[in-house]
């Protein structure tokens, strides 16, 4: 580069140096701020007071205040099946507006009365885990019903099966578990040499219904793994209800216990069980002057 040249740009880049101590002395000897990073900090979202449960409720399991308490909950995710106590914690911005904006059917339901007094005796219809709301649709507050006619699903009905260890796989079928029901009876067949022997049928009548209670046992107790009873009640819809009981009426029932993971098919009834008539499955056999009638499966 050209010596000339080059004095000439070192000259530049001095006086460009000078120049900047000379304005930083001139601002008081403070070096410019640089744009800050970190965003101012957010208003806090306003917050809504929501009923929830304090530990985890079991299916009948009959509420007390103890069992209940009040969360904070963000007011734009409550959802209007929630319980609330109708005010939003205090909040600078918005508080008043979110407060507005929350819609709460359950609170129309319990008619004005405090939620966590209104709730107190309620029966509990499906589980609730710890910190879960409280919503009308898992509990059944008292008076509306026994324990049973709470439990029941709607157009349900609850029916009682006598039942031993034998029947009732040592016991290890509890409430809450799905089951098959079989029943079990003797029939005459004709043989080779024109004689009846005597066959057993097994057929199973329903299958994938529910078990509501074991005796009076409507859920284990902590920690037990069976429950030896004398009678089972399960639940059944109005067609399943006449099925079990012409089955009842003709033989011994067995309850087969099925696989958490099997819970998903089909439930009741199976097959044509239900609109086969007592007629429809017996032929009458003459001989020698003798009428005999045998039950046989279509």
């Amino acid at each position: 580069m050209n010596p000339v040249r080059l004095l000439i740009v070192l000259v530049a880049a001095i006086s460009a140096i000078g120049l900047a101590v000379v304005m930083q002395r001139a601002l008081g000897g403070k070096p410019a701020a640089a744009p800050s990073a970190i965003a101012a900090p957010v208003a806090g979202k306003p917050m809504t007071q929501v009923l929830v449960a304090k530990r985890d409720l079991a299916i009948g399991a009959r509420l007390t205040g103890e069992d209940v308490t009040w969360q904070a909950w963000p007011t734009e995710a409550v959802n209007a099946a929630f319980i609330t106590n109708g005010a939003a914690l205090p909040n600078p911005e918005g508080a008043d507006k979110a407060r507005a904006a929350v819609t709460n059917a359950a609170n129309d339901m319990i008619g004005g009365v405090d939620p966590a007094k209104a709730v107190e005796g309620a029966i509990v219809r499906d589980p609730i885990l710890t910190g879960e709301p409280i919503t009308p649709r898992k509990i059944v507050r008292g008076g509306d019903g026994g324990y049973l006619s709470v439990v029941l699903s709607p157009g349900k009905r609850a029916m009682a099966v006598p039942v031993t260890s034998e029947t009732a796989v040592g016991g290890f079928i509890l409430p809450g578990d799905r089951v098959d029901v079989l029943q079990t009876r003797d029939t005459l067949s004709p043989d080779a040499d024109g004689g009846a022997g005597k066959v057993t049928i097994a057929e199973t009548i329903l299958q994938n219904v529910r078990v509501l209670a074991l005796d009076q046992s409507t859920a284990a107790e902590k920690d037990a793994k069976s429950i030896v009873a004398a009678t089972a009640t399960i639940e059944v819809s109005p067609t399943d209800a006449e099925a079990l009981t012409r089955a009842k009426a003709t033989g011994p029932v067995t309850l087969a216990l099925r696989a958490y993971t099997d819970l998903g098919g089909p439930s009741g009834v199976v097959g044509g069980v239900a609109r086969k008539a007592p007629e429809d499955s017996v032929i009458r056999i003459n001989r020698g002057g003798q009428t005999t009638n045998t039950s046989v499966r279509p």
